[in-house]
């Protein structure tokens, strides 16, 4: 965590779409506000505003969120109260399809670090909503996390994909944040699941579940109308699981 204060960054990151990136990072962000009364920021950093869409207040995007790494921008300047008490937001919008390159361009390789570490007065944790895909801004985000949370489908194709990014940490050299693996929209009924569960038992497992579904249409984290679902309550278990590994960093 970060030195002198008790902010901690929680990133949610995958190599590819599909896996309930933006869920998780929702619903990790409503358990450290909720569960654990955390000051709690949710950055989303995914030109795709997923987690954006589901918590803005304010639909009217103005193309602004890239603007943050300019040099010249206040980064407390873009935060606002999301539709749910306890979480502020940075908004994504689409003028973040040019991150990757304005990182590239400004050669800083902790600019995203130093930014989150300007908000530790404000904020005991902070989750990242990354953009799928090993690019510069992934490469921002794995230096600046504390806590990586990869969602992965119980599946080979998925695995490999964790597999990349775990060998993508060690060709970069030097330490990293430790990688946390989740099982995501698990069907039990599928022996291709249950057998992925039975090689990683240690894994935690999120179930695919009508509650999950449902947060399209409710534009809420699962806590909010489904507090008692077996899905809320993992996601309440895997907040506890990342306090515990937080606590000992």
């Amino acid at each position: 965590m970060s030195k002198g204060t008790n902010l901690a960054t929680i990133a949610v990151y995958s190599l590819k779409g599909g896996v309930g990136k933006t869920t998780f990072a929702v619903n990790l962000a409503w358990a450290s506000a909720r569960n654990s009364s955390r000051r709690t920021l949710l950055w989303d950093l995914d030109p795709q505003a997923a987690a954006t869409w589901m918590l803005s207040a304010n639909n009217g995007g103005r193309d602004e969120a890239q603007a943050i790494f300019s040099k010249d921008v206040n980064v407390e300047s873009l935060i606002r109260p999301s539709t749910v008490a306890g979480i502020d937001l940075i908004a994504a919008d689409t003028s973040l399809r040019g991150l990757d390159r304005l990182f590239f361009e400004l050669g800083k390789k902790k600019r995203l670090a130093r930014l989150i570490e300007q908000l530790g007065k404000n904020y005991d944790r902070i989750i990242l909503d990354c953009p799928p895909g090993l690019t510069e801004t992934s490469e921002q985000v794995l230096r600046a996390a504390d806590i990586v949370i990869v969602p992965v489908i119980p599946s080979p194709l998925s695995e490999r994909a964790l597999g990349e990014v775990a060998r993508y940490l060690v060709q970069r050299g030097g330490g990293h944040a430790p990688i946390l693996p989740v099982y995501s929209m698990v069907d039990r009924r599928r022996r291709l699941h249950r057998t992925a569960i039975e090689e990683n038992p240690g894994w935690p497992t999120v179930p695919m579940a009508s509650a999950v579904e449902m947060m399209a249409s409710k534009r809420q984290p699962i806590g909010e109308y489904a507090v008692t679902s077996p899905a809320a309550k993992q996601f309440a278990f895997l907040w506890q699981a990342i306090e515990k590994r937080l606590a000992k960093l």
